[in-house]
């Protein structure tokens, strides 16, 4: 039997600069692919720089909006708007839902 970790809960960082467009849309982009993916089992921290910028050193944040991906180990990160599903699925290794 394989080892499947549907049980685990994810926990997702997204760092934005603001509500500036790119980081709105990366926010309902987001939320929408979790939502769809892995729904009832994500926790998500939406990080401001420009209220906090001192937490971007400890995820080592270079542009914005940037997605992180603290739990299940390792840490991934992607940068961008979110909205190419297929790139954000694979960069967080989630298996998508099949459509029914």
């Amino acid at each position: 039997m394989l080892e499947n970790n549907d049980d685990e809960t994810w926990e997702l960082r997204l760092y934005v600069a603001g509500q500036t467009p790119k980081s709105v849309l990366a926010l309902a982009n987001l939320k929408k692919h979790c939502e769809q993916h892995l729904k009832g089992r994500y926790k998500l921290e939406v990080i401001d720089l420009l209220e906090t910028p001192q937490l971007a050193e400890g995820d080592q944040i270079l542009a914005i909006p940037t997605l992180v991906r603290k739990v299940p180990e390792p840490i991934r990160k992607i940068i961008g708007d979110l909205s190419n599903e297929e790139r954000v699925l694979v960069g967080l290794d989630v298996r998508p839902v099949a459509s029914k």
